[in-house]
């Protein structure tokens, strides 16, 4: 069974998270954590704390069950753009340049690689 997590309106821009989730997509799950932790980026905290919430739906989910013996991996990841606060700084003779602050959704789905088949008789 996977487990979703979702981050929502995290006021980084989609660009410098999807550098840190592109690292980790596809990844097992205990590697990826490794790879967060020693990833000297801000985004990186961010991701690892989202990644440790799906690991504990996964959890909720598969009561029991240990996600160490499951092969817990990164099945799908994803970062969408969020919306945008825009804002004006004063520029010379008068102007206005914008400023667009972004902010962007992030997704995580993980699932186990050990399927267990329901026995048929």
């Amino acid at each position: 069974m996977e487990a979703v997590a979702k981050l929502n309106n995290c006021p980084t821009s989609p660009r410098k998270m999807r550098l840190v989730v592109d690292l980790i997509r596809g990844e097992r799950v205990e590697k990826a954590l490794y790879i967060l932790k020693y990833t000297n980026k801000e985004a990186a905290q961010r991701v690892e704390k989202l990644l440790l919430s799906a690991i504990k739906n996964w959890e909720a989910k598969n009561e029991g069950q240990r996600p160490e013996e499951n092969e817990l991996y990164i099945k799908t990841a994803t970062v969408d753009g969020g919306r945008q606060l825009k804002r004006l700084r004063p520029a010379p003779q008068g102007r206005g340049f914008r400023i667009r602050k972004r902010s962007n959704h992030v997704t995580l789905i993980v699932d186990s690689k050990n399927i267990e088949q329901p026995q048929a008789n």
